[in-house]
This record gives structure tokens, C-alpha cells and sequence, in this order.
């Protein structure tokens, strides 16, 4: 093996290990500033896509997309924010690109499940898991190259940790047949960040890394996010190595290099920390997450609130307040429609909804704000009816459990105007107390059946429902 390899003690960091036909760059040095590198990278340049979503054509009498109170203009395709967790969106998002590729997905950074608990756990640091899922299903699958690039990121390792870990390093030097169809370009900028990220594995001597069904994607990520010092950068590096649409951003709703811990407190006063306890216990093993609805046990209460604690902390005392990524509320201000997407109710939404500014910002504009309701119930949501669903919402927006002095007194219609429902969904659609929390706009969609979680919606029939959706609030305005 390379002298300073794999199995050897920490490699200076100027000469990373490229044995393969690709060639031997440098990696950067650590002192090297994180905006000279960014430099050698193509900033994206957003170019609208011609044609208009709305048969008028025309935009909103009196619409400025400068004021957070207008409404959609639809002279381009709309513009959508999407608040999202990591999977259940995924299935509609190719559908979405055929309606519009001006969407920002917001996600959390709390998801400390699977491979991104031990890159947490050894090398601390937000989880980037969730965005590394959004921006693989947004990248480019038009050429062979787009494909091989998404088939290296989009690779798991082993499920048996010393697989897993000859696997790993045949990847990280080259001798993977994954590294084929990849360009040098490509390659010499994926490998320099796997290598950077092992590097810092090795300087961590005390902790043993467990590389059992690790994503190579999230190694990267992690790789870059530590490198230049920012998860934005590292999320705008990932975006351009995927290729996807300029027009589209994938956006931590905190952006921070910090570790965030999600908790949640229940009604009988129980607290519980992390979000995969609250979602889907593993009793801290490394096997896929199992999602089926009927996997897991009920919650002992329903869920009041959740909240962030301090990585240490363990109950209220340890609450901790962070600040929304400044982004996410610019895109708030502009977007032409608001999407509560479906998905873990509490730990996928919610966890965007409490920070400071949002709920501020949505209840100011005059969009359409459309909740997609799940087809079936989880561990989170068990009994919730519809109006139940957006009680949380606006609980979550209001910040209605927190720091009173903080809170927001917005009804349920500042929040969500429009729930769009999967036809033969379990959860009930309680009409009338909808009505009275002013939601009035309530619309089937056609479903399909999912065997792990039942009634789903069927991505083209949502998309041309919320197509419709915004070009009737074009037309009120």
C-alpha cells in the first residue's frame, strides 16, 4: 500500500493516495482559504426557463416579486419552496422538474439515523443526510458520466463492517469499479474529498470509525463541509458534482457546522432526544432504517412540540434557539407557493417550522400555502386527524410552546390555505373542523398504493392539481 496510506498513520495532507489511472492532484492544503478553492469552481448562472406555466401568460395585476405580500408571477415557471424531509418527497421530485426547476427544498439537519450517526458521532458536524438524498434525486441522468457520478454518491457500503471497509478503501484509491465512466475532472474533484474525509478519520485515533453501510455521499459531503469550513459550500460543491438545475436549490433550513439535536416533548411531559428515537428507534444499530408505517411501536403520548437541545443536553433546561439559514427566508419572500410536503410529520417539517422568521414570513404572503397530507399514519402521527395535521403545523409556526414572549397568536389559514388529500388515504378528513380552522380548499388526488406505507399520491396527478392550484391564485389576484 502507499507509504502514508490507508493502513499507515495520518498522511500529510498536500499528496492524497491516487494510485488509479486518474491523476495525482493535490489535494488543498487545510490552511488554504476555503474562497481561493471555491474560485476554481463554476458558479451556476440561473437562466428562466421560457416558457409560462399559466395559458395567460401574463403575470398578477399589480404582482412585485420583491414584496413578501404578492402573489405568483407566472410570466416564468413558478416558483416553489418545499419544506421536506429525505425521503417521501423524493418520489414526486422528478415530476416536479417537469412543472418547474425553480424550487428550493428546504431540509433539516437533524437526522442522526443510519451512516450519518457515526460521521456525527466521530467527526460531529450537522447531518447532511437528507440534503445528500435530495440533491441525487435532482442531479443530471441525461449522459453516461451524469450516470456514473450518481451511482459513486449514490452507493452504500456493506452491510458487514469489514466489507465495508475493504470496499471503502478499493473507493477512496481508485480501484473501485465505480470510479469507471467518471471523467478526470470528475474524479479528481469526488476522490480529493474522500481522501480528505478518511484523512480526518485517521487524525481521530481515539475513535474507531464503523464504515457499515456508509454512504459514499455523505463521505464526500462530510469531506467537504469540514474542508472549506461551511455547509453551504460544501452543499453548493455537491450540487454542481450532481449537476442539478441551476434553478433549483437545496437548502439546510440551519446553516451551521455544528451538531443539531432534535427533541421532542410529548403530552404526558416525557422528553425524548434524537430525532431517529422520536421517529424510528434502532436501539443503535447500523442496519437501514426500516420506514414501514407498522415497524415500530406508538409513542407512549402524542408529540406536543419539538424543539432543539444542546448536543449534551437531555431535557428542557437544554433547549437552544438557532438561527434559520438566511437564505430560506429570502426564498420565503419571493417564492410564488409554499409546499408542507408530505413525510414524518414532526421530525421532517416541524423541525424547519419553529425557527425564528418563518412562521413571521408565511403568514405576510398572499401565495398559495399547500399542505400534502400523508396517506397513512405513523409513530408520530397516530390518531391525528386532518385539522390535527395542521394544528401542528400552526403550532410549530406560532411557536405556541415555546418561549411565550416569542410566540405568534397566527390563525391555522396564515399557514395553509389549500390540503391537497391521496384518494383512499387512512387518515381522517374531519371537513368540518377544517372549516373551522378557515381551510375551505380541500382536493382529492389520485393515489397509488405503496406496500410499505399504503396510499400515496401519484406524482402527475399531484403536480397538475398544484399546477392548478397556482394559477387560480394568479388569476384572484
Amino acid at each position: 500500500m502507499v507509504a502514508g496510506g490507508l493502513s499507515g498513520g495520518p498522511a500529510p495532507l498536500p499528496t492524497p493516495f491516487f494510485r488509479s489511472s486518474l491523476p495525482r492532484t493535490p489535494l488543498p492544503s487545510p490552511s488554504s482559504s476555503p474562497s481561493v478553492v471555491a474560485r476554481s469552481i463554476p458558479w451556476p448562472s440561473v437562466v428562466p426557463m421560457a416558457a409560462s406555466h399559466c395559458s395567460s401568460g401574463t403575470s398578477p395585476r399589480g404582482a412585485d416579486a420583491s414584496s413578501p405580500s404578492s402573489g405568483p408571477n407566472l410570466i416564468d415557471p413558478p416558483s416553489l419552496l418545499v419544506f421536506s424531509g429525505g425521503t417521501a418527497f423524493n418520489g414526486v421530485v422528478e415530476e416536479l422538474k417537469k412543472l418547474t426547476t425553480r424550487v428550493a427544498h428546504v431540509l433539516p439537519v437533524s437526522d442522526d439515523g443510519g451512516s450519518t450517526a457515526e460521521i456525527v458521532r466521530v467527526l460531529g458536524g450537522p447531518a447532511v443526510g437528507d440534503i445528500r438524498s435530495r440533491c441525487l434525486r435532482l442531479s443530471d441522468e441525461s449522459t453516461s458520466e451524469a450516470l456514473a457520478v450518481k451511482k459513486l454518491l449514490g452507493h452504500r457500503l456493506s452491510l458487514d463492517a469489514a466489507e465495508a471497509k475493504s470496499e471503502w478503501y478499493q473507493i477512496v484509491e481508485g480501484e473501485h469499479c465505480l470510479w469507471d465512466g467518471v471523467s478526470r475532472p470528475y474524479g479528481e474533484t469526488i476522490r480529493a474529498f474522500l481522501a480528505f474525509f478518511q484523512y480526518q478519520i485517521l487524525q481521530r485515533s481515539n475513535e474507531s470509525f464503523c464504515f457499515s453501510n456508509g454512504s459514499i455521499g455523505n463521505f464526500f459531503f462530510a469531506g467537504a463541509r469540514i474542508f472549506f469550513q461551511s455547509l453551504d459550500a460544501a452543499v453548493f460543491l455537491f450540487s454542481r458534482v450532481s449537476d442539478i438545475p441551476t434553478e433549483s436549490l437545496v437548502l439546510p433550513v440551519i446553516s451551521t457546522n455544528d451538531r443539531l439535536t432534535l427533541g421532542c416533548e410529548l403530552w404526558d411531559g416525557t422528553i425524548i432526544r434524537g430525532q431517529n428515537e422520536i421517529s424510528h428507534p434502532t436501539n443503535g444499530c447500523m442496519e437501514p432504517i426500516n420506514k414501514d408505517c407498522a415497524s415500530t411501536l406508538s409513542l407512549p403520548s402524542g408529540i406536543k412540540r419539538v424543539f432543539y437541545m444542546s448536543s449534551e443536553g437531555c431535557n428542557l433546561l437544554h433547549e437552544v434557539f438557532p438561527a434559520a439559514n438566511p437564505t430560506v427566508l429570502e426564498q420565503l419572500k419571493k417564492v410564488d407557493c409554499i409546499v408542507y410536503a408530505m413525510g414524518s410529520l414532526f421530525t421532517s417539517i416541524c423541525p424547519s417550522l419553529v425557527l425564528h422568521g418563518i412562521g413571521e414570513i408565511i403568514a405576510s404572503r398572499s401565495i398559495p400555502k399547500v399542505l400534502l397530507l400523508n396517506g397513512s399514519h405513523d409513530r408520530e402521527t397516530t390518531g391525528l386527524s386532518a385539522s390535527g395535521f395542521v394544528t401542528a403545523i400552526t403550532d410549530a409556526l406560532n411557536r405556541t410552546y415555546g418561549d411565550p414572549g416569542k410566540s405568534l397568536k397566527n390563525t391555522p389559514s396564515d399557514y395553509i390555505n389549500a390540503l391537497l388529500v391521496p384518494r383512499d388515504g387512512q387518515i381522517l378528513i374531519d371537513v368540518q373542523c377544517l372549516a373551522t380552522q378557515g381551510i375551505f380548499h380541500v382536493v382529492p388526488v389520485d393515489s397509488i398504493h405503496d406496500p410499505k406505507v399504503g396510499a400515496i399520491f401519484e406524482p402527475k396527478s399531484l403536480m397538475k392539481t398544484l399546477a392548478d392550484l397556482i394559477c387560480q391564485q394568479a388569476h384572484k389576484i
